[in-house]
């Protein structure tokens, strides 16, 4: 019997690390009626490791580029430079960009007005010895 609830708690604990880097819901601190995620999500990666997820968002009339850190990937870089930005297909740059330096896990970029053109979310992560981009699917 006692082998059959260790082997039940580790299958249990091995289920729980598997979903410990996944991202969790997300809160805009700049859009307090809330957002809605619009397109599919986009994950970067480094070599075959997830580093973290890339969303457009939209919501209080603006699209908003947001990317999180997994926890697995957080635990090993502590330290990490995070940059968000929303793109058009007629931009030189980024429409709107937000860039951190340091500890944090997650960042949400400024804010486009671009509800009435295609956009996409642009994001990396990078550090000493990785770096990880993507952008999401285009979204009109």
């Amino acid at each position: 019997m006692l082998k059959k609830i260790s082997a039940t708690a580790l299958a249990a604990a091995a289920i729980a690390m598997t979903f410990t880097g996944a991202a969790h819901a997300e809160t805009n601190p700049k859009c307090s009626s809330g957002v809605t995620q619009i397109g599919s999500t986009k994950y970067l990666k480094h070599g075959s490791e997830t580093v973290a997820s890339l969303k457009q968002f939209k919501g209080c009339n603006k699209n908003w580029a947001y990317v999180y850190i997994w926890d697995a990937w957080k635990a090993k870089h502590p330290s990490n430079h995070i940059r968000a930005g929303i793109w058009t297909r007629t931009s030189d740059g980024a429409v709107d960009y937000a860039g951190h330096d340091g500890t944090k896990q997650e960042l949400w970029s400024y804010g486009a007005n671009t509800l009435n053109v295609c956009t996409y979310a642009a994001g990396n992560v990078f550090g000493s010895g990785y770096s990880a981009s993507g952008s999401t699917d285009e979204r009109c």
